[in-house]
């Protein structure tokens, strides 16, 4: 089958998602064709980096009224390219634009969508989908009886491939058509960067230390900050933490937070709520610490710690910090 991968852009660059998504496209399409499509100014500079994942053809559409992104203009030219492309599914991150990207194209296409796929497999001519239903209590599995269909993936669901450097494919200009900004009804007005100076990205980060309820008080997610600039990781939390005001939203880990896939996720009083494992059990390496042994967390934990959070952290930063001479 054919298949379409619509690329995300982050300030001029591809976001590690569209790798994610080449890869799982060209196993998915068994053969045949996998196509991208990249949406904004200097869309066409980038794509060798898409050849390198997988592609065989990219579609472009680059014009300096494409930045910002804009859902109308977007959804014009997505359509169009599924339109040239021909594809049985359209695979789109599933970010917060791409799910208002991959929902627009789906109502313009008349056709089917599956939202947050976490797992795609091909079963035939079918293609079938596991996503998260009831607040990630449980797992769904779809099947897509009828093509094409857009599917949103949630990001490090898969692993990135191998980069062929140097591949080289087809480059498809796309016309540009951009309507003016005062037709529609949303205007983005500013970007503002997520996180401040120094942090580590969440999503994309190599190693995650969160918090959760077993902290007790926001004032002690100091012991998890320590740790994490010691190991120059990214800090997370549990959705209860979030929701009490503890730490901003851009930290929350799990089905209605971010997806990570870190080399190393650590998990610091959090009890392991299926909502928050949705989120993080794909990690490499999972260490846990809680002080009730029959915490859910560690069924998912590679290495589980049965104490004290707050002896335990205060001594393995400070431990690490002699290994590591920071």
């Amino acid at each position: 089958m054919d298949i379409l991968v619509i690329a995300e852009l982050e300030r001029g660059q591809l976001s590690p998602v569209t790798g994610e998504l080449l890869g799982k496209a060209v196993e998915l399409a068994a053969g045949g064709r996998v196509d991208a499509l990249a949406i904004g100014a200097g869309a066409r500079n980038l794509a060798p980096g898409m050849f390198a994942s997988g592609a065989a053809r990219v579609l472009v559409a680059d014009a300096p009224a494409l930045d910002p992104y804009r859902f109308l203009p977007y959804v014009q030219i997505a359509t169009e390219a599924v339109r040239r492309a021909a594809p049985a599914a359209i695979l789109v991150p599933s970010t917060f634009r791409g799910k208002e990207l991959g929902a627009g194209l789906a109502a313009a296409l008349d056709c089917g969508l599956v939202v947050d796929a976490m797992a795609i497999t091909a079963d035939g001519s079918k293609l079938r989908c596991q996503r998260p239903c009831f607040g990630g209590n449980r797992v769904a599995e779809v099947a897509a009886e009828q093509t094409p269909v857009v599917i949103t993936v949630r990001p490090k669901s898969f692993p990135a491939p191998a980069s062929a450097d140097g591949r080289a494919g087809e480059v498809v200009e796309l016309p540009v058509a951009v309507p003016p900004a005062a037709v529609e009804q949303v205007q983005v007005l500013e970007f503002i960067p997520g996180g401040g100076e120094g942090q580590v990205n969440l999503q994309d980060a190599e190693i995650v230390v969160s918090g959760g309820r077993g902290l007790q008080k926001p004032e002690n997610f100091s012991y998890v900050r320590d740790l994490a600039q010691v190991l120059g990781a990214a800090v997370g939390a549990s959705r209860a933490v979030v929701d009490a005001g503890w730490i901003p939203y851009a930290h929350q880990v799990g089905q209605t937070g971010r997806t990570v896939s870190p080399r190393l996720y650590i998990a610091c009083g959090i009890s392991g709520a299926i909502q928050h494992l949705a989120g993080m059990r794909t990690s490499d390496v999972i260490v846990a610490i809680n002080k009730d042994p029959e915490a859910p967390i560690f069924k998912v934990a590679t290495y589980g710690i049965v104490g004290d959070v707050f002896e335990i952290l205060p001594r393995l930063t400070a431990k690490l910090k002699e290994r590591l001479g920071r």
